[in-house]
């Protein structure tokens, strides 16, 4: 693959991965194949016809795979494990019983919402994610009749606004460093902040009730579901706050120090920097959680070591097709990737002389589309833009716009070649239809309505 390089123009590789994506959903759809094996029998299709070297086809295959898995494999079975100990404890139901009681029913999906919001401002998506879907499951089994979208999409939109806009996740820093726009990160954070609630608001909250009153989704029991059979000892409600924040505090460490580093503040080769930074991994700080939890819900409870040992593993049976669905897709987008779908698209876009702010927009959206990875999206279309913003006359709070724009093109419609997409559609028991028609769009929503709030700040800030 080294000395490959891709000959085919824009055009023909935009119908194969138009046609890669249609048979994805003609496959799984109309003729109801295992998605898994759908996404290993297209990628394979998909970088033969798209002229990858037959010798390399198995080795890019396996690359997207196997990156996809480093990254969710190890958060989505630690996260599952830390979800079955705070179900079996009974700690999901009494979390879930003090948050009905004081906010009551009808403003649980809110309450819920808004503490993801919380939770999602160091946390990255799929671990917040998953560690939260325990409590957002027992709170929808208390209100049985509701829809679980009802409560999860707010969730779920929560910590996928705060990944995409807010530093200190990586796409928002990444974009805002030297190498690409320079921009202000504290700007950065102040224009995220002002428009993450209404943005979440809209795009989360809201849509989350209308698609909940028009799809029932029953809740899923991928955690277990004890309500009928509660500990006679459930654990404080504080202690089940108390484990929720712990990995939140922890990789605020990672993630505020790795920015402080990127702005020059503190040294990030210094022995107290990476230490924190090791403890503040998303995947460590899980493991530490589950090991805090395995005490404080297990054997401070009198739960021996065998019980706890049993009840982990039974954690990890029910996610392993969730696991291996969303490495699939992962292995699809690479192949996308490898394909050079993405750079063709953001060359010709690059050069059509529109407005930066737009151009950059439109060439993450493309980029999105094409080959599912939003940090790739983001990154690629920082590098296109970056030069013309570095040239243009462009203030800081213009800057920092710009590297909001391009962040909500990156989360735009995620679909079959996102590997989030097989995540939360799998874990909340949608199939591949109602996921389209829940996740794909809500995601559209969150990239249209924040680039639309983006450009308005854009262009107060050009009036002044």
């Amino acid at each position: 693959m080294d000395d490959w390089s891709q000959t085919m123009g824009t055009a023909p590789l935009l119908a194969i991965a138009v046609g890669a994506i249609a048979l994805i959903l003609l496959l799984i759809i109309k003729f109801k194949v295992h998605a898994f094996i759908t996404l290993i029998i297209v990628s394979a299709l998909t970088a033969v016809v798209a002229g990858v070297p037959m010798g390399a086809v198995f080795d890019v295959m396996t690359d997207g795979f196997g990156s996809t898995l480093a990254g969710v494999a190890l958060l989505v079975a630690l996260g599952a494990m830390l979800g079955r100990l705070i179900e079996h404890s009974g700690g999901a139901k009494a979390l879930a019983d003090a948050l009905i009681s004081r906010f009551g029913e009808k403003r649980a999906p809110m309450a819920l919402g808004i503490a993801s919001l919380l939770l999602g401002f160091p946390m990255f998506f799929d671990a917040g994610l998953v560690m939260m879907l325990p409590i957002v499951f027992a709170v929808a089994r208390r209100i049985s009749e509701k829809s679980v979208l009802v409560f999860g999409i707010p969730t779920a939109a929560a910590f996928s606004v705060m990944h995409v806009f807010l530093p200190p996740h990586p796409g928002p820093v990444t974009a805002s460093s030297p190498e690409f726009y320079d921009a202000n990160i504290g700007l950065v954070l102040l224009i995220g902040l002002i428009i993450a609630y209404p943005l979440w608001h809209v795009a989360g909250y809201m849509w989350g009730r209308y698609v909940g009153d028009r799809i029932f989704i029953p809740t899923p029991t991928i955690f277990g579901e004890r309500d009928d059979d509660q500990p006679s000892n459930p654990p404080r409600v504080g202690t089940v706050i108390g484990l929720l924040l712990t990995p939140m505090v922890l990789i605020l460490f990672n993630t505020g120090l790795n920015t402080l580093a990127t702005e020059g503040v503190v040294d990030g080769e210094d022995l107290w920097v990476e230490t924190l930074s090791f403890f503040g991994n998303s995947g460590i700080a899980l493991l530490i959680t589950v090991l805090l939890a395995s005490f404080f819900l297990g054997y401070r409870r009198g739960e021996n070591g065998t019980a706890i040992e049993k009840l982990l593993d039974s954690a990890l049976g029910p996610i392993c097709s969730v696991i291996l669905i969303t490495g699939a897709g992962g292995m699809f987008g690479g192949v996308l990737r490898a394909s050079g779908i993405g750079e063709a698209i953001a060359e010709t876009l690059s050069g059509t002389g529109m407005p930066v702010i737009l151009a950059a927009y439109l060439i993450a959206v493309a980029i999105r589309l094409a080959q599912g990875s939003a940090t790739v999206a983001l990154v690629t279309a920082a590098g296109l833009a970056a030069p013309a913003v570095i040239a243009g006359d462009f203030s800081e709070l213009q800057v920092a716009c710009i590297v909001l724009a391009t962040a909500a093109g990156s989360v735009f419609a995620g679909h079959v070649n996102d590997s989030g997409f097989w995540l939360v559609g799998r874990l909340m028991g949608m199939d591949v239809k109602t996921t389209l028609k829940v996740w794909t769009v809500q995601q559209g929503l969150q990239s249209l309505i924040g680039f639309g709030m983006v450009s308005v700040v854009y262009a107060g800030v050009s009036l002044l």
